[in-house]
């Protein structure tokens, strides 16, 4: 044994194969069971080891045809005289034989005594019988007898029993397969070309025809079909080319057709209830029902995929590999198309790859326009202006501090502009009008280049709040009417003061407020008068601010009353 074992790992070690188990001296199937003789001294567990190391066990012979199958091994193994090791064993003890029925306390090797049949070799011996003991077989003039032996003992050979879920019949061969022959394998190692069934996982190798078969069955199905992977008919002569319907050399190669009412599968052989819908389920892309062979079909693919090798999937066809001249620079493939790129420098105008241009080209800037990073650009404005938030393309005069030189027409500088927020002064200036002054806030007032905000103190109604006013019954007004706040009017007293004579500093105090509106009207009419060649546009975009308009007119009016 040792010899042997180094021998078999020398094989193995210089890459030879190693020695498969030996053949059976013979083999019958009837049904979905298979049988075979082996010639081999062995001991019982040593025969019942070599059984299942393919895929069985040893034979158990329950009924006369099992016994028949036996005769017919025996026979063309030349087996007269042989001892045979059969699946049936006495457990260690002893029994009476004649009171446990026809196998006399033996239990079959898959646990169980069920048999309509035993055939033991003389009569039933009335001493017990004690275990462990096996059964051998042997051929004599008639049907071969039951021994019970030794276990240990080593018979002339064993019988293997191998069950099956599905088989199938011997390969028809008609005169068209030109004298082809079969040679038939099976799972468990018979060879040869005649069997009654061949079961499941069997193979067929048609000479001359270098055709290779195997015989497979659907999940659930006791008939099984030979069949190969590659899809399609084989050679029409030898069993109907696999085809479930017919088979036909009409275009020259074998192909299966089905009837009328039934459509060919994808595996080229088996045919099903015709349904069109059925065709497009299983073409990826479309299906094209045939008009000339019913239950036929083919398959096609959009642009830009090709049929794949099993007929009925489609796949991507690179169009840059294809076509090399797609693209003046740059082929990128995608799904079912490509695409065109252009190399860094470049861009795509067009369809074509030019030199990229100044980002500034063609752009729509009020004033002056400022490449960014090769790809952006950025509108400025000129010295006094900036970019308006709404529409940064455009720009708006800006002054961030309480006096800037006017924005004056150099072909008229009579005509001038000021920023929001401010008015024209002495011609060129524009100067920055401190709405506090004119009370608009409640709070506490900051005025800030061309505008001002309001701190609302704790006593105001907006406390810790930021805006341009205070008290929210006049924001709520302002933003519906749209119209700039006016100055506060102080409230009426809950009760008249009593009548009396006027004093004199009331009078007095009247006088002057009296002359000083005089001379704060007569001193607007002279600004007006001075300013009377304005343009039309200056005049609306002063008319825009009517309320800082009447604080410059309070401011005016109460330096002149001072003055006087």
């Amino acid at each position: 044994m040792l010899v042997l074992l180094l021998g078999i790992l020398a094989l193995a070690g210089w890459g030879l194969p190693a020695p498969t188990e030996p053949p059976p001296h013979g083999s019958q199937c009837v049904e979905h069971d298979c049988f075979a003789l082996f010639r081999r001294p062995e001991s019982f567990a040593e025969a019942g080891r070599s059984c299942q190391s393919r895929r069985g066990h040893l034979m158990t012979v329950r009924s006369s045809v099992a016994a028949d199958v036996i005769a017919l091994l025996l026979s063309g193994a030349g087996g007269s005289g042989l001892r045979l090791w059969v699946g049936l064993e006495l457990p260690p003890g002893c029994s009476d034989p004649a009171a446990v029925g026809p196998l006399r306390g033996f239990r079959w090797v898959t646990g169980d005594n069920r048999t309509s049949y035993s055939r033991w070799a003389g009569a039933a011996d009335a001493a017990p019988l004690c275990g462990p003991l096996c059964v051998a077989v042997s051929a004599g003039a008639g049907e071969p007898a039951w021994e019970a032996q030794r276990c240990d003992a080593a018979a002339d050979g064993f019988l293997c029993e191998f069950p099956f879920a599905a088989s199938c019949r011997p390969l028809a061969l008609d005169a068209v397969a030109g004298g082809a022959h079969v040679t038939y394998s099976t799972p468990f190692g018979a060879r040869g070309p005649d069997f009654q069934t061949l079961p499941e996982g069997s193979t067929a190798a048609v000479e001359p025809l270098a055709l290779q078969l195997t015989c497979r069955a659907a999940p659930g199905e006791g008939e099984a079909r030979w069949g190969r992977e590659a899809p399609g008919a084989w050679a029409c002569g030898v069993d109907n080319g696999g085809c479930e319907h017919a088979c036909t050399l009409s275009a020259g190669e074998p192909r299966c057709v089905c009837a009328a009412d039934t459509a060919l599968q994808p595996d080229g052989r088996s045919c099903a209830a015709r349904d069109d819908h059925a065709c497009h389920r299983l073409c990826e892309h479309f299906c094209v029902l045939s008009t000339d062979a019913p239950g036929e079909y083919s398959c096609m693919c959009e642009t830009g995929y090709r049929l794949a090798a099993d007929q009925h999937h489609c796949e991507d066809v690179d169009d840059c590999l294809s076509e090399p001249s797609l693209c003046r620079q740059r082929c990128v493939n995608t799904q079912g198309g490509f695409e065109c790129h252009c190399f860094p420098g470049y861009e795509m105008l067009n369809g074509e790859c030019v030199e990229s241009q100044d980002p500034c080209f063609g752009n729509d800037c009020e004033y002056q326009c400022q490449p960014v990073g090769g790809t952006n650009f950025l509108c400025i404005c000129a010295e006094g202006f900036a970019p308006d938030q709404q529409d940064p393309r455009k720009c708006q005069m800006f002054c961030n501090k309480t006096a800037c030189e006017a924005d004056c027409d150099p072909n008229n500088p009579e005509v001038c502009r000021c920023p929001e927020g401010y008015i024209l002064d002495e011609g060129y200036m524009c100067t920055d009008i401190d709405e506090c002054d004119n009370g608009y806030c409640s709070g506490t007032c900051r005025n800030l280049p061309g505008s001002y905000e309001c701190l609302c103190g704790p006593e105001t109604a907006l406390a810790g709040q930021v805006g341009t006013d205070c008290d929210p019954v006049k924001v709520n007004e302002d933003a519906g009417s749209g119209e700039p706040p006016t100055s506060p009017t102080p409230s009426a007293t809950s009760r008249p003061s009593p009548a009396g004579p006027v004093h004199s500093g009331v009078l007095i105090g009247i006088s002057i407020a009296s002359l000083s509106l005089v001379v704060a009207l007569l001193a607007l009419l002279c600004h007006l008068r001075k300013k009377q060649g304005t343009s039309p546009a200056e005049l609306e975009y002063k008319c825009g601010s009517p309320a800082k308009e009447v604080v410059l007119q309070q401011v005016r009016t109460d330096l002149t009353a001072q003055k006087l």
